[in-house]
């Protein structure tokens, strides 16, 4: 796998390739750039199967050079030290991205997740997704990206019923009935979800504010949503909840 650096500081970009190099031997780094103009040449030099992107890039941002590319048919992988606004981009759009320091064991993760997807030559929507959640500056996104199986899907957040936690997993419940199950703990989705309208009722239970119909005294607290099913409250998010509720969302 033909990969491509492009990071400001060069001690970063050199202690990525010794993790590479010692981690996952796949991957061949063609070259290394240290700015969005490099890097734009880089990769129509090169045409990397894989970039390993920073975020900041001197007093431009990853970012930028992703909007100056004509196409963009190689995966990326985000590394970042900061940045919490770019990392929910991120994370909206299901895409990959390492914290620096660099773990071994989530740069394995995140290069397994790169072959995968180039060899089942997955689009790039995923990025068009990211790209137009920063234009937006950070507004209520319109859609979230769910990795599955095989292919990503985009879900309108406004069809989001509830999410239910299942072990490791999360169950998505969408309008209309349909469910799908993502192989993601329900707090990531909690901390991406809770200021988009959305409410952690229960440590096993986050909820649509949008799909509650009332709040039932039974069992201490029970959310009655829209469709009829019962959301237990627990005991530690029921004044939240309450005020969240008594509020107007």
């Amino acid at each position: 796998m033909k990969a491509l650096l492009i990071d400001d500081e060069p001690s970063n970009i050199e202690n990525l390739q010794l993790l590479l190099k010692q981690y996952t031997p796949a991957v061949e780094v063609c070259a290394c750039a240290g700015k969005v103009s490099d890097g734009i040449a880089a990769i129509n030099k090169y045409k990397p199967q894989l970039v390993f992107l920073d975020i900041q890039l001197h007093r431009q941002s990853g970012f930028d050079l992703l909007k100056q590319l004509e196409s963009i048919n190689f995966e990326i992988i985000f590394v970042t030290a900061y940045n919490q606004y770019a990392i929910q981009a991120i994370k909206f759009s299901a895409l990959d991205y390492l914290l620096k320091p660099i773990d071994p064991d989530e740069l394995k993760a995140a290069v397994d997740k790169a072959a995968k997807a180039i060899n089942l030559k997955q689009n790039n929507e995923r990025l068009a997704h990211m790209l137009g959640y920063l234009k937006d500056g950070g507004k209520k996104p319109g859609r979230i990206a769910l990795p599955l199986f095989g292919e990503t899907r985009f879900i309108d957040i406004d069809d989001i019923v509830r999410c239910m936690a299942e072990s490791s997993y999360t169950r998505f419940v969408l309008r209309g009935g349909e469910q799908v199950l993502v192989s993601k703990t329900l707090k990531e989705y909690a901390d991406l979800l809770t200021g988009h309208g959305f409410l952690r009722a229960h440590q096993s239970h986050l909820v649509n504010l949008a799909f509650i119909k009332s709040l039932l005294k039974e069992d201490g607290g029970t959310l009655l949503l829209t469709d009829n099913t019962k959301i237990p409250v627990s005991k530690l998010n029921r004044d939240k909840v309450k005020e969240r509720l008594m509020a107007g969302f």
